[in-house]
């Protein structure tokens, strides 16, 4: 039986309609959702309408309308923040999605349905990879990341990151398919029954797999770390002018609530400071007084804050480099980490930007003018071009600073865990998204780098949720949202590496270097196709 037909006009309305229940069914299962289950089987209608259709530019239609809706669904919130913004965020990322899906559905014509499938699978994921490792990235809809609410389910993710998560819901909706195809090609027969077998396996395995994931205990933790939540509207307060030193001395006065004997770091969130500061000339700014105040008053403890910092140069750095208005010189912006004690400052400058609010590339720079920000600046930020690992001045933490953002990069932050951190700390304003699915998603997200390394995640966010996460997934003493407050946990830590951070992300080169060969196979085939005809 030949599954692929003609479609009439009413009939593409029906294979819309139908395609169309696919993000439909991705968004009901997508944090923080109870009905993660649903994404083994979210991608079968799009499979089903994809075999039967004939015409590449039909199913390029109707694949670039799914994955629209599966953004929109999904990262509506984004909105929030810069309308404009997102709607170029969308409408791009949905198709670059589709270069995937079209791949597929040539080389499924081409080589057949087995390597059609086996290519569905690869070509996804290596979208994925290359969506995480360029200028353009937008890796919030990775399919790993569904299951971030779900730690339970994923404990062998400190083997594969979340690439594995990818492999097993895509390999789930293509046995899925091919039981129903199968199905209706030959009924309740052997091969259904195979097939049937296969499936479950592969849906109940990693399953199982999890729960016999044995987590190394760390020793008891010699010292505390603060956390503290102000709570600042990042829209109508934080960046208004004569309101710095109030919003400051609510910072130092939140962290002294908690702060104690065992004390050893304080986590402001990003952009905590919410002044320019030149990070060559931090002493002498005036504005800072009071932290170097309240550092001489607990001289055991150690800040880590986000900053927006500058330095100035006599000649262009990058081309991010921009003139000072008196033309004295040049100087770069950073969305910076900073790690203060009362003798030493230790600086991160945010490599993984946000795109269009806080970097465009070098092709794109004609477009800046249409982005607004999203608390980031119109110019471009500089950005750190390797992982520096920030130690408290007793070394005891040595930490991972991750700026909003860039918790969702789990390759990335294996390089500061090789470079010895101990403890990943994120610092995040995801104020400008409102009261959304957006920052729940986003904490839950950290909890997928927490079993990814085995690190303590703690984690600063200016209006919620601020928490500590253990090398479990699990989450302590969360603040909510739009609650101000500060929260103390004891952290143990631990140098030992697991396969995930001494490999990195194996599983997405490893698709890379099958997609390569597919579409090899893809290019052969079709010229053998040419030939006999």
């Amino acid at each position: 039986m030949n599954e692929r037909t003609t479609p009439g006009f009413a009939s593409r309305f029906l294979y819309l309609g139908i395609a169309l229940i696919s993000p439909l069914l991705l968004w009901a299962a997508w944090p923080v959702s109870s009905l993660n289950f649903l994404v083994f089987i979210a991608w079968c209608p799009l499979l089903w309408v994809e075999d039967r259709i004939g015409n590449w530019k039909k199913w390029l239609a109707i694949s670039y309308l799914s994955m629209l809706a599966w953004n929109l669904l999904v990262t509506w919130w984004v909105a929030k923040a810069s309308l404009e913004g997102s709607l170029g965020a969308f409408f791009a990322n949905s198709l670059i999605m589709c270069i995937p899906l079209l791949l597929f559905f040539w080389t499924k014509r081409t080589a057949g349905r087995m390597w059609g499938y086996i290519s569905f699978i690869a070509y996804w994921l290596t979208y994925e990879y290359i969506h995480f490792n360029w200028d353009l990235s937008w890796p919030w809809l990775a399919l790993g990341n569904a299951f971030a609410d779900k730690p339970g389910w994923i404990q062998w993710y400190e083997y594969t990151g979340i690439a594995g998560g990818g492999l097993w819901i895509l390999l789930s909706n293509v046995l899925a398919y091919q039981l129903f195809y199968t199905y209706r090609q030959s009924g309740r027969s052997r091969a259904y029954f195979i097939v049937l077998a296969v499936w479950l396996g592969a849906l109940f395995v990693p399953l199982l797999l999890s729960r016999t994931v044995s987590i190394p205990s760390l020793p008891a933790a010699s010292h505390n770390i603060v956390v503290v939540q102000p709570n600042i509207d990042p829209w109508d307060e934080k960046f208004e002018a004569g309101k710095e030193a109030a919003q400051l001395e609510k910072l130092i006065r939140l962290s002294e609530s908690q702060i104690d004997a065992n004390t050893r770091l304080v986590v402001w969130p990003e952009t905590a400071v919410p002044v320019g500061i030149n990070e060559d000339r931090l002493r002498e700014n005036f504005f800072l007084a009071p932290i170097w105040g309240f550092l001489q008053r607990h001289p055991q403890i150690n800040l880590l804050t986000g900053i927006e910092g500058y330095r100035e140069f006599s000649s262009k750095q990058s081309r991010l480099s921009r003139r000072k208005p008196d033309g004295s010189g040049y100087y770069e912006a950073y969305n910076s980490a900073a790690l203060l004690d009362t003798s030493r400052s230790q600086f991160y400058h945010k490599s993984r930007l946000v795109p269009g609010a806080e970097v465009l590339p070098a092709f794109l720079q004609f477009m800046a003018p249409a982005f607004e920000k999203f608390g980031g600046t119109d110019g471009g930020y500089a950005r750190d071009t390797a992982a520096v690992v920030l130690n408290t001045d007793d070394h005891e933490y040595r930490i991972a600073p991750a700026i909003c953002y860039e918790s969702v990069y789990g390759e990335y932050l294996t390089e500061f865990i090789r470079k010895g951190a101990n403890i990943i700390c994120v610092i995040t304003n995801d104020g400008w998204w409102g009261n959304t699915p957006g920052y729940r998603q986003h904490m839950n997200y950290a909890r997928l780098r927490a079993i990814e390394t085995r690190r303590w995640v703690v984690r600063s966010a200016n209006t919620g949720i601020s928490c500590f996460i253990d090398p479990a997934g699990q989450v302590y003493a969360a603040l909510p949202w739009d609650q101000e407050g500060a929260i103390k946990l004891d952290i143990p830590v631990s140098d030992r590496q697991t396969f995930f951070v001494r490999h990195g992300d194996w599983l997405s080169k490893g698709m890379l270097f099958a997609t390569v060969l597919l579409i090899i196979l893809t290019v052969v085939s079709f010229a053998r196709r040419r030939k006999k005809a």
